[in-house]
């Protein structure tokens, strides 16, 4: 545990003293506080009797749609150099040959990017945070949205790790991660009308699908598995990797 926690301090020691850190917050921050403007703005502006869906449904529930997007976007960015930097180096040969297990490694990696991840959405949360001071908001459901995007955030960075171990291309990396977390939030768009099975499919394999429910304030244990299982798959996978890679050195 001790040495995941260390890969983990050293990897973000690393990306905090760097300026693409805080660039990432930075945009993400301005490009959400602008939607979260504009939404309050249009939630302000309606007619008491069409607002019963709620300002937590319009304003923070839009907000929160929007910014798993955006993370969508920005994550093969803040995964691809996990591994592939190491792997174009040679400093790989190091890591393997260092007395901690491939597990701590691959975890202790996948912690420093979730730490990331915790504190952008931290600074997210407090845009509808600062609703409380003048509006009764649905804490369950706004709870529920964000237990999602942390959720989705961790999907994103399982798949963004395991695939940084099979490049020694940053660039691809990128690439390839944008194209596998699209194609699963988009997948359900394939449905077949005329079959049930495959509709029951795509749905299930979907990550939008997963995430609007949780945004629904509907907190099944179907899509909080879900989750945790296509995070653990893609874990495993890396471990798998990086463990080839030891074999044959």
């Amino acid at each position: 545990m001790n040495s995941i926690i260390s890969i983990a301090i050293n990897e973000c020691r690393r990306m905090f003293l760097s300026s693409f850190a805080w660039v990432i917050f930075a945009v993400v921050q301005f490009l959400l506080a602008i939607l979260f403007y504009l939404l309050l703005s249009k939630f302000m502006e309606l007619p008491l009797a069409q607002t019963n869906r709620g300002m937590s449904e319009m304003v923070v529930v839009g907000l929160l749609q929007v910014a798993g997007l955006v993370l969508l976007l920005i994550a093969p960015f803040v995964t691809m150099r996990l591994f592939s930097d190491e792997l174009r180096s040679g400093t790989i040969k190091l890591l393997l040959s260092a007395p901690i297990t491939i597990t701590e490694l691959i975890l202790g990696k996948y912690l420093a990017i979730m730490i990331f991840f915790f504190c952008l959405i931290f600074l997210i949360s407090l845009m509808p945070a600062s609703l409380l001071i003048g509006a009764n908001l649905d804490l369950g459901l706004i709870f529920s949205g964000f237990v999602g995007l942390i959720l989705l955030t961790s999907v994103f960075t399982a798949i963004g790790l395991f695939i940084s171990t099979l490049s020694k291309s940053p660039a691809m990396a990128a690439v390839s991660t944008f194209i596998v977390t699209f194609l699963l939030w988009i997948i359900h768009i394939i449905n077949d009308p005329g079959n049930d099975k495959l509709e029951a499919i795509t749905n299930y394999l979907s990550l939008q699908k997963h995430f609007n429910t949780l945004l629904s304030g509907a907190f099944n244990s179907v899509d909080i598995l879900y989750f945790v299982l296509v995070s653990i798959l893609f874990i495993m996978l890396s471990i798998w990797r990086i463990d080839a890679l030891r074999t044959h050195q």
